[in-house]
């Protein structure tokens, strides 16, 4: 499974690791992914979503199906 956000679209950013000594290796910088049960209170179900931590936050403020809407997404797009 592809490490990336269902909601946000976040996925792994690519640099290089620089020491004192100014030698470069690449890192990984990974997001931060939850597999969450999220309960939808319209539907009076539950869903499970895997999602980055910041996405977590804003589903906390908005709700589930109102962040879904304003990214433009389906349900059944970020639920498994």
């Amino acid at each position: 499974m592809a490490r990336k956000c269902t909601l946000s679209g976040k996925k792994p950013l690519v640099g290089n690791r620089v020491s004192h000594a100014n030698n470069k290796s690449k890192m990984r910088q990974l997001p931060n992914l939850q597999n969450k049960r999220i309960y939808i209170p319209e539907e009076d179900r539950w869903v499970r979503v895997r999602l980055s931590t910041r996405a977590l936050r804003t589903v906390s403020k908005k709700g589930l199906l109102q962040y879904v809407k304003d990214e433009g997404l389906r349900l059944e797009d970020v639920a498994r």
